[in-house]
């Protein structure tokens, strides 16, 4: 699964042609152990992250909300997307 980004053990992934199981745009996310699916809007769609580092991502999504859904798009269509880098 190709990563959009990394930061603070927590690594966000977008899968290609990934609209079957979650119809609305979402990445995927692994911090350690746990697994989840978040919409770009900030609901969790399945899986489960600890409540911090949930409230992490969420806000990341929302800072780089264009970017995931430009990211998002590439991606259900099969094309490559560039990584979201920190500065």
């Amino acid at each position: 699964m190709p990563e959009l980004a990394r930061f603070m053990g927590i690594i966000i992934s977008l899968r290609f042609h990934d609209t079957g199981t979650h119809n609305k745009p979402h990445v995927h996310v692994t911090y350690g152990e746990y697994k989840a699916s978040i919409g770009v809007d900030g609901e969790l769609l399945a899986g489960s992250l600890p409540s911090k580092q949930l409230k992490i991502v969420i806000g990341w999504l929302a800072i780089h909300e264009e970017e995931v859904y430009a990211a998002w798009n590439n991606a259900v269509a099969g094309k490559t997307f560039s990584k979201i880098e920190e500065n």
